[in-house]
């Protein structure tokens, strides 16, 4: 039996059906000059009426063997087995592009002719297909027909329901060839898939800078507008793109959703959660392509290529310095502003930058999570640490340039650098004495400003730090100190006692690099290279004498201390001598400093 007479039978069949009904019900046979329209598709073939009604009330008889899929005409059912043969019978003269469908042809042909004969009464947008301005009106209308059933979010098509119930599931049916990411969505992974192209199809008119995707364009060209369209309602801060915006009101919040799995710690922003999981794998995917160096974010990547370039786009508009980064200007502009909104809740103090608020209170808890892993002295900031490694590996990156002498840091070459200038640059605004560092400046003014010093009860040394007494006096107490296997000699730090041991073992590590002497220490080494460059960087303040080390001053210094106590002695013994008219001078021919004594008052004798 033929494709024809199958569907004669099914349309007699059909027909019978709905005589048998008639002839039930009590129904009226209808004039046939009465409107016959199927109410829910316009029909109005009169002696069909009844056929095509049979499609919205009946069974749909015909099955897909492969789909499960039934319809209610035969026809209806080869035409959707094409999908599944893979057969497309009609193609495009003009690209030649297949189709399943003759009407699917005859739709694509209207992007060649660029005919789009659908039109919105609305919003006058036209479309190439009559079922695409059907679902645009539902735009217009605010009719959103399709709800999720888990959910229950409603939206204006089919196919964003689709997509939408893939959440649910968590399938990602479209995945990456290159990388293997996977996505929701076709256009999705399209759009991704331009990033190993390496194609920026969208660019600004103004600028000419390019973007992968059309809504980077759009929120890039609000810089240059000027627009902010979103606002915090809290504070009236604006911003060009909503995320931005939603980031900044965690602040107010106080909410950091994101969190590590590895370590705990919450992030307000996703990306920053990203980047901050590459500290423990590892992982440092962006390197620089002059030195090597990697970075674990691009924009660290792009920040350090300016070192190369040299090049400091943000400059301060009161003195003129110059930053490769925007937010190193800002931090900087505090200075001017001498705002210090980071402040210590334990003694007050306040500072310019949250990094040193925290390098701060490592003073109060005396945490140094820093260590070096040669020598094991710890440090409490991360940058002493990495300026310490420089000793173990030699390096000196700061040269002077009148001599060439190197150093490790950069405080050690301007201090150096004092002694071809033969300044001292720090002056105390109380006396005007002069320091050529800015510590011994800071030393010198406590008694000016009232600053407490601190003293040790039991060797009256004094300390301009708290913390610093307490270290000390570790060493009067016993307790939390180091002791020395060999000898028993008491260190208040790790990495003292491990240079100590160094004289036990008899190893110098520390050697010159122009004549080999070794050293068990590195300020030893130090003060030993001011013989071969004839440096004294340390100058007393008394006397202006130099000196090649710190301890040498120290020693020299309490020669003037000496000094200073014998003159009150003989001051207050002069005061008592001229009281009872009575001085008793020396026998054995010491000059006496009596200034009534007299030139040759050199016998023991009475004074009027």
């Amino acid at each position: 039996m033929d494709s024809s007479q199958e569907k004669l039978e099914n349309s007699n069949r059909v027909t019978r059906r709905i005589s048998e009904e008639d002839n039930c019900g009590s129904a009226t046979t209808t004039n046939r000059d009465e409107s016959l329209n199927c109410e829910q598709y316009g029909k109005t073939s009169i002696s069909k009426r009844r056929i095509h009604q049979h499609i919205h009330t009946v069974e749909k008889p015909f099955r897909c063997d492969q789909c499960e899929k039934t319809f209610p005409v035969k026809s209806r059912l080869i035409r959707h087995q094409l999908i599944h043969s893979g057969v497309k019978p009609f193609s495009c003269d003009k690209c030649d592009k297949t189709f399943t469908y003759k009407r699917s042809l005859t739709t694509h042909q209207f992007i060649h002719s660029g005919v789009k004969p659908f039109s919105c009464d609305q919003c006058g947008k036209t479309f190439t297909k009559k079922r695409s301005l059907t679902t645009h009106q539902l735009i217009h209308s605010g009719v959103k027909p399709f709800s999720c059933d888990q959910c229950g979010k409603t939206f204006t098509y089919k196919s964003t329901l689709k997509t939408h119930q893939l959440i649910h599931s968590g399938v990602k049916p479209f995945s990456c060839d290159q990388c293997g990411k996977t996505f929701t969505k076709k256009r999705s992974l399209t759009t991704h898939q331009l990033i190993h192209s390496g194609v920026k199809p969208f660019s600004c008119d103004q600028c000419g800078k390019t973007f992968t995707y059309k809504s980077t364009l759009k929120t890039h060209q609000l810089i240059h507008s000027g627009v902010k369209p979103f606002s915090c309602d809290q504070c009236g801060k604006t911003y060009t793109r909503v995320d931005q915006l939603k980031n900044h009101q965690f602040i107010h919040s106080g909410i950091k959703p994101f969190s590590c799995d590895q370590c705990g710690k919450t992030f307000t922003k996703k990306r920053r959660l990203t980047t901050h999981q590459l500290i423990h794998s590892g992982v440092k995917p962006f390197s620089c392509d002059q030195c090597g160096k990697t970075f674990a974010e691009k924009r660290s990547l792009t920040t350090h290529q300016l070192i190369h370039s040299g090049v400091k786009p943000f400059s301060c508009d009161q003195c003129g310095k110059t930053f490769a980064e925007k937010r190193s200007l800002t931090t900087h502009q505090l200075i001017h502003s001498g705002v210090k909104p980071f402040s210590c809740d334990q003694c007050g103090k306040t500072f310019t930058w949250v990094y040193q608020l925290k390098n701060h209170q490592f003073i109060h808890s005396g945490i140094k999570p820093f260590s070096c892993d040669q020598c094991g002295k710890t440090f409490a900031e991360k940058r002493s640490l990495t300026t310490h490694q420089l000793i173990h590996s030699g390096v000196k990156p700061f040269s002077c340039d009148q001599c060439g002498k190197t150093f490790t840091q950069m405080s050690q070459l301007k201090n150096h650098q004092f002694i071809h200038g033969g300044g001292e640059p720090f002056s105390c605004d109380e006396c005007v004495k002069t320091f050529t560092r800015n510590g011994l400046l800071s030393i010198h003014q406590c008694p000016h400003s009232g600053r407490k010093l601190y003293h040790c009860d039991s060797c009256d040394k004094t300390f301009k730090h708290q913390q610093s007494l307490k270290y000390h006096q570790r060493i009067h107490t016993g307790h939390d100190v180091y002791i020395c296997d060999h000898c028993g000699k008491l260190f208040v730090q790790f990495a003292q006692l491990k240079a100590h041991e160094v004289t036990h073992t008899g190893v110098k590590p520390y050697h010159c690099d122009q004549c080999g002497t070794g050293f068990n220490y590195i300020c030893s080494l130090k003060a030993h290279q001011s013989v071969h460059t004839g440096e004294r960087p340390y100058r007393c303040d008394v006397c202006n004498k130099t000196f090649t080390t710190w301890g040498s001053l120290k020693r020299h210094q309490k020669i003037h201390t000496r000094k200073r106590t014998l003159n009150q002695r003989h001051s207050e013994s002069s005061t008592d001598g001229q009281n009872s008219q009575t001085c008793q001078h020396s026998a054995n021919g010491e000059q006496c400093c009596c200034d009534q004594s007299g030139p040759t008052s050199n016998q023991q004798g009475t004074l009027q």
